[in-house]
């Protein structure tokens, strides 16, 4: 009898965080014509730690690698592949992956290859890496996921300013036969909604110029030119406000689950409101959902690792819980996905 395949187990996670914590207390200072006490109320984020002017996405994955491999955990001379998910890489090429190959030394016949995605992009990492270790062309993949969005946020705009923080993480993923694993993962993407998150200018379509520069005000006072996000708020969180718990229950539905079989819920931790409007709207215990903003923010492609692993820390996660992960956002696009820690 041919024996089960493999599927990816989450065998070790470490992150990186800049050294400069910028606190609401500091953007008070600046803006203080901004009403602070909706945007904590929405936002949920009080603390966001943002890069130095030298410090790229790339640099916060080599110090969460150098973590792991003080602990005796990366076991360069294992990994088989490197997945790097950014959308703020250090140069249009080469890809991130290949730089962190060579910062790390790794053996010649490892694959390493950037993708691009945001918010989901943890999901669609994992995905990738479980794909390849159940194919058997894997046995431990290495997912980085790291961001630096303050380099795309204008100052004076309040609606991003107050909500992203920049960071990384690494992720280890190995073959397991045991009870620890993936069990599934769902993707999905709506492209005919990619403007609501977008910026406009610096790529082929619109190349920078004198005038993707020009800065405008919104009718809300917020400040931004076309090479700075732009995010339809109401739009974005109405959409996947319809969309994230059709996809959970999907998942559940498909594995004989109910709400009540998962031990933790992990969403990418968009903002408060967002995470406060899914708890309800799927009836999920308020002991179940992790909350990882308030000291962080949203770490885009590296908030769902950092807050399951800020989790582990604190005693909220533990081993043998069955977790279930969920990233949305630019592209649009989502991912969730069932895991037994």
């Amino acid at each position: 009898m041919k024996p089960a395949s493999p599927r990816a187990s989450i065998e070790a996670i470490a992150y990186a965080l800049p050294r400069r914590a910028l606190s609401n207390e500091d953007l008070k200072k600046q803006y203080p014509e901004w009403d602070f006490e909706r945007l904590e109320k929405r936002a949920g984020v009080f603390t966001r730690y943002i890069a130095e002017e030298d410090e790229t996405a790339l640099d916060y994955a080599v110090r969460a690698c150098e973590q792991l491999d003080g602990q005796g955990r990366l076991r360069k001379d294992e990994i088989d592949a490197l997945i790097f998910c950014t959308q703020s890489p250090d140069y249009i090429m080469p890809p991130n992956s290949c730089i962190l190959h060579g910062r790390l030394g790794l053996a010649s016949q490892v694959m390493a290859f950037d993708i691009t995605l945001a918010c989901s992009g943890y999901i669609y990492g994992l995905q990738l890496a479980d794909s390849m270790i159940r194919s058997g062309s894997a046995r431990r993949v290495l997912l980085a996921t790291s961001d630096t969005y303050s380099r795309y946020i204008h100052p004076g705009d309040r609606a991003t300013r107050c909500l992203f923080g920049d960071g990384g993480a690494v992720t280890i993923l190995s073959a397991s036969h045991g009870r620890r694993g993936i069990r599934d993962i769902r993707c999905g993407t709506a492209g005919k909604h990619h403007e609501k998150f977008i910026i406009p200018a610096g790529g082929m379509r619109l190349p920078r110029s004198a005038q993707t520069a020009t800065e405008t005000r919104d009718q809300s006072g917020n400040i931004r030119s076309p090479e700075h996000i732009r995010m339809d708020g109401l739009g974005v969180l109405s959409f996947f406000n319809s969309t994230v718990p059709c996809s959970v229950k999907e998942i559940l539905e498909s594995n004989k689950l109910s709400l009540s079989d998962v031990d933790l819920f992990v969403f990418h931790q968009a903002s408060q409101i967002v995470l406060d409007t899914l708890r309800t709207a799927l009836n999920i215990p308020a002991e179940k959902m992790v909350y990882d903003l308030a000291e962080v923010g949203n770490l885009v492609s590296a908030s769902i690792p950092i807050a399951l692993s800020r989790a582990l820390e604190r005693g909220q996660a533990t081993p043998g819980q069955l977790a279930l992960l969920c990233g949305f956002g630019v592209g649009l696009s989502w991912g969730t996905a069932l895991v037994d820690l």
